[in-house]
């Protein structure tokens, strides 16, 4: 088995349909339209670190299957350390793009909790969704695949289930059973990475009772499926974005969100692995969100790394010593590494599934999603505060203006601070910008599921009454304490 190279990677993307759309325009090549480009450079430098000798052991492994050399997203998260190596991985990539690589990111995590939910249905129902689930990944490792993740739904209205909707289709579902395969119908919003994907693993968005079995579905499609439509989304940023002569004005990396427009799409059985069991899209979520509110830790904590070196290099450029905000970079500094501890220790105290996945502890992993809604935006505040009013207001000038033949000098006279040059000076402040309130900015409060969502499992997950008899031991208390009954 080779590892796929950039090179393959990127003409694999161009031999896709094209079936993308952004400002009304449809996106013939994802490589080179500037909506999709960066996203697609964020993706592609994870195929030059598995190639990369200095970085190659975190970006590969071997296959539990074959034995083979592949690339890590597509593999088989069986231990602690499968799970810490995932974080060390996004960690890095954070470090290296900036920005979420959803791709190789979230369709891992899927197909990693359907391999532990497929083996509990087959035992129970006598399916063979692990088999068929089996020949898929040893499909994704050979080809490489690069795979978003979609569980999120339009929703509707959020006090209604999803089979009291008024329109069956907010909530993608079954529409069709047939002896060959299914027909779903529906949509998936704000779904990362997907213009950079080669498949889309599609997961239930919530827990469903029987009412709602027709929503109880898992499968992965090609991006470029027959019925699918994709829009992506747009940021106030975007026009500057769009920009192909702006170069000085973002990085050659980014993000982008998709929204997934079903229509009668056909899904062959061989790639469907729930389908209508809605009993078990409960451990579905509580796997998938434990393993992935523990590692979007290092995601978090990648990019404050940045933030740090931006706000370093702005304090310099503005002709400060970095001395005088070293109180503000050590609180920064912390910051990261809270949402990165806490998620190493989510993995170091999970537990092993009988199929072999590894499942991080669900309430330590669920205490990080809480931090994770909550310390990136503090270090983003410092980076505002340290960089000074150039990065918090935006107020710049295009950098085609910047370096315009006629004015561009004089421009640059004026914003001439510190040791670096003016134009270094502005790129950092844009990179700054770009970090805190641009197309870098991560889903910290809401990518992954709410804050409150994540509360919630921490309330349920503490055993009160076991602490309880904790403290009455240490002090000899025999008598039971109740709670206070409410009056009539």
């Amino acid at each position: 088995m080779t590892l796929i190279t950039r090179k393959e990677y990127l003409k694999s993307l161009k031999s896709m349909k094209p079936n993308i759309y952004k400002f009304g325009e449809l996106i013939k090549d994802v490589t080179k339209h500037p909506a999709t480009k960066r996203t697609v450079e964020s993706h592609a430098r994870n195929f030059d670190a598995a190639h990369d000798p200095d970085l190659s052991d975190l970006y590969t492994t071997a296959s539990t299957f074959t034995g083979e050399k592949i690339h890590r997203w597509n593999s088989m998260l069986q231990s602690s350390d499968d799970l810490i190596s995932n974080m060390k991985m996004k960690r890095q990539n954070y470090r290296r793009t900036g920005t979420c690589s959803g791709g190789v990111c979230v369709g891992w995590n899927a197909q990693n909790v359907m391999w532990a939910v497929t083996q509990d249905m087959d035992e129970e129902y006598g399916t063979n969704y692990q088999e068929r689930l089996k020949a898929w990944i040893l499909d994704s490792q050979d080809k490489g695949l690069v795979v978003a993740g979609a569980l999120t739904d339009a929703k509707g209205n959020r006090s209604l289930k999803p089979s009291e909707q008024e329109d069956p289709d907010l909530n993608l579902r079954i529409k069709e059973i047939r002896d060959d395969g299914i027909v779903i119908q529906g949509a998936k919003l704000m779904i990362c990475g997907v213009a950079a994907s080669h498949e889309i693993f599609l997961m239930p968005g919530g827990i469903y009772k029987e009412s709602d079995k027709d929503f109880s579905l898992a499968c992965v499609v090609p991006r470029d499926i027959e019925g699918l439509t994709i829009v992506e989304a747009t940021r106030p940023s975007d026009r500057r974005d769009l920009e192909d002569t702006a170069e000085g004005e973002v990085p050659n990396t980014g993000i982008t969100q998709g929204l997934l427009l079903f229509e009668n799409v056909f899904v062959p059985n061989e790639r469907v692995f729930l389908c209508g069991e809605f009993k078990y899209t409960m451990k579905i979520i509580q796997y998938f969100t434990a393993n992935y509110r523990a590692c979007i830790g290092a995601c978090v904590a990648g990019q404050g790394d940045v933030m740090i070196g931006a706000s370093v290099l702005m304090a310099r450029a503005n002709g400060l010593s970095i001395k005088t905000f070293m109180n503000k970079f050590v609180d920064m500094s912390i910051n990261n590494q809270i949402t990165y501890g806490l998620g190493v220790g989510a993995c170091a105290m999970g537990f092993q599934h009988p199929s072999g996945s590894f499942v991080a502890d669900p309430i330590t992993a669920h205490t990080n999603k809480v931090m994770v809604a909550t310390l990136p935006y503090e270090t983003k505040r410092l980076t505002q505060e340290i960089g000074g009013g150039m990065v918090e207001t935006g107020c710049m000038p295009s950098y085609q203006d910047f370096t315009n033949p006629e004015y561009g000098e004089v421009l640059q006279k004026y914003y001439k601070a510190g040791g670096a040059s003016a134009e270094s000076r502005y790129k950092t402040a844009r990179l700054a910008e770009w970090l805190t309130i641009g197309g870098g900015v991560p889903g910290c409060m809401h990518g992954g599921g709410s804050p409150d969502g994540a509360k919630l499992v921490v309330r349920f997950s503490t055993p009160f009454e076991e602490y309880v008899d904790y403290a009455k031991e240490l002090m000899g208390i025999k008598e039971d304490v109740p709670e206070p009954q409410k009056g009539k």
